[in-house]
């Protein structure tokens, strides 16, 4: 099958390197520096204490790679709005497009029964861009738990996990979803087909809701703000709120606060992603990450004071920094 990965960086480059590894017909959408190491001395990830080098198809031209069976967004959410006409150049009758990306996707509400079906979000896909321009019939919902880092232009290093959660918006076991789960699972990583995806997506949004922008505006690590009573409870508080929306759109968290808290205990003293953005001045994921939740307590009726107030702040952080844009 065709695959195109667009937006090879840390976490895509790592699919793409297991999947030409496998043997799949892989194209790599990349730019830059990562683009150029790429195409000159092939895709170099180290994984498991080994190296292994691949060479697939590298490009930043969408018009010269035709129609493709899937494509995996591993973009930011924030760019993908801007991104639907060079997508819409991958499409073929058949083309599912996969959201391997971090937050409530724009398709979220397509085919979820309940009052709210078919609703766009507007801050993850201002304009209904993504729902006009792809069509939610594309989609298919990915969760991503690997951590990877690309360590130099061309070369991804892994650090852990290998699951990629898929999931089709209606809950089906499609073919397609099980076409791309055997082709990931060839490829060495866990892909299992999920009937309830929105709750996995939730309960990873649990945490980078709260503790992405408390990193970006203290500058502290994972373990310092979960060791601080303070940024605990402004977390645990945001954490709550998000529960409250979440619940009254039928979703199931599955485990307690203090169990997800735990579990990001256990990751130790890491350096979250929109602190990381903020220091290199790159576009920061409040929309898709605290945004969307803001908008969605607006939309179930649920007051957010706690989200509201860190949004605020981080918003401002971000926009003086050059990595938000100004309203």
């Amino acid at each position: 099958m065709k695959i195109c990965i667009y937006g090879a960086g840390a976490i895509g480059g790592f699919l793409g390197a297991q999947l030409a590894r496998s043997g799949e017909e892989v194209t790599l959408i990349a730019r830059g520096q990562h683009l150029a190491a790429m195409r000159e001395q092939g895709l170099r990830l180290h994984i498991d204490g080994e190296t292994h080098i691949v060479h697939p198809r590298c490009t930043d031209d969408a018009s010269e790679v035709g129609p493709q069976d899937f494509i995996i967004l591993t973009l930011k959410a924030h760019s993908l709005p801007s991104i639907v006409d060079e997508l819409k150049l991958l499409l073929g009758p058949q083309t599912a497009v996969v959201t391997a990306v971090n937050g409530i996707p724009w398709w979220y509400f397509y085919k979820l029964p309940g009052p709210w079906e078919d609703r766009q979000i507007e801050c993850v896909d201002p304009g209904s861009r993504l729902w006009q321009g792809i069509g939610p019939e594309r989609a298919i919902g990915c969760v991503v738990y690997p951590a990877c880092t690309m360590t130099a232009p061309g070369e991804i290093t892994h650090e852990y996990g290998d699951r990629f959660s898929l999931g089709e918006p209606d809950g089906s076991r499609s073919e397609r979803c099980l076409s791309l789960s055997a082709a990931l699972g060839q490829a060495g990583l866990k892909a299992p087909v999920r009937s309830q995806l929105r709750n996995e997506i939730w309960v990873k949004l649990w945490g980078n809701l709260c503790f992405n922008p408390i990193s970006a505006l203290t500058h502290a690590t994972l373990d310092v703000i979960i060791a601080d009573t303070g940024t605990l409870t402004v977390a645990r508080q945001m954490m709550l709120e998000a529960q409250a929306i979440g619940e009254r759109l039928d979703v199931n968290f599955g485990i307690s606060i203090e169990k997800r808290i735990e579990g990001a205990k256990s990751v130790g003293a890491h350096k979250m992603s929109m602190l990381q953005d903020l220091e290199l001045g790159r576009g920061m994921e409040i929309d898709a990450l605290v945004t969307v939740v803001q908008e969605l307590g607006l939309l179930v009726g649920i007051p957010t004071p706690y989200i509201d107030t860190v949004l605020a702040l981080v918003r401002q952080r971000a926009v003086v920094a050059g990595c938000y844009p100004s309203s």
